[in-house]
């Protein structure tokens, strides 16, 4: 479990490329045969990946960091299959995640591992710290209600999916939902916006391996921007904008954890108000 220490604004100005990437981006969640975290003391969020290969399961362990007996005492956790399918087997139940369906598991749960279907598959992971127990349930990508932003002439029509929320499956704090770019758009999140009472992850993937993402981050009068791979994550701090544009078509798990579950609880900031 590697970890990442919170920042202050005033640090970003003086980060270079290999320092913006050292703090926001992760970069090396999938290997196979292995379960690989990142803990961010950004509201205490923990990202994963699970990259099991058939026939060999992989069980979601507890870090030192965590102090505790198992992974899920005082967390929750949700599941994305962002490449290919499989089974999450929790406490003994099995679930059969299509590619891009999500897993909820709450906190509790003490045996959770992960199971391929075939030889590419990959679990994203994204944890939250949780004060109560809440079912476990799944929400598969083509029955969850979808949402469309944004319009094919300003090339950010998009498709968005929430499936852990308020009115979703429910959790202590966890948010988490799956955008996906229609062909011909590149911009996420434009315009963009910060969350001053909770941290968002993004995770790219459906990105072909000769493409890249152009992530924005930092404050809104003062931005930067991260190059991301596909399947590679970004951590945006409460007072960081996180859009970006990509030279193809995409799709990103977006994740939140802090004090509220509202997902229209956003600053919003004016394209002209960037610099």
């Amino acid at each position: 479990m590697q970890i990442r220490h919170s920042t202050h604004p005033a640090q970003l100005p003086g980060l270079d490329t290999d320092g913006l990437r050292q703090h926001y981006l992760v970069d090396d969640l999938f290997a196979p045969g292995e379960v690989r975290t990142v803990y961010t003391h950004e509201d205490r969020i923990v990202l994963g990946g699970a990259t099991p290969k058939p026939g060999e399961p992989l069980r979601l362990e507890s870090a030192s960091p965590l102090r505790s007996r198992y992974f899920l005492e005082r967390r929750e956790l949700a599941v994305v299959a962002v490449r290919g399918t499989g089974t999450v087997t929790a406490d003994g139940t099995e679930h059969e995640l299509g590619t891009r369906d999500c897993l909820y598991i709450g906190q509790g749960a003490q045996d959770v591992e992960f199971h391929a279907s075939g030889e590419d598959t990959r679990f994203y992971l994204f944890s939250t710290p949780s004060h109560a127990p809440h079912p476990t349930a799944v929400a598969r990508y083509d029955e969850v209600e979808v949402m469309n932003a944004g319009d094919q002439s300003t090339a950010n029509a998009r498709e968005i999916r929430k499936f852990v929320h308020a009115d979703g499956i429910r959790s202590s704090q966890l948010v988490l939902g799956v955008t996906s770019l229609k062909p011909g758009s590149v911009w996420n999140t434009m315009p963009p916006h910060t969350h001053d009472r909770r941290t968002e992850c993004y995770l790219y993937f459906d990105l072909p391996e000769d493409h890249r993402v152009i992530h924005l981050c930092g404050e809104p009068q003062n931005t930067r921007n991260i190059v991301v791979r596909n399947e590679e994550a970004v951590i945006s701090p409460s007072w960081s904008v996180h859009s970006g544009a990509g030279t193809h078509a995409y799709t990103f798990v977006w994740a939140m954890g802090g004090e509220n579950q509202a997902y229209d609880d956003m600053d919003q900031v004016a394209v002209t108000e960037l610099r």
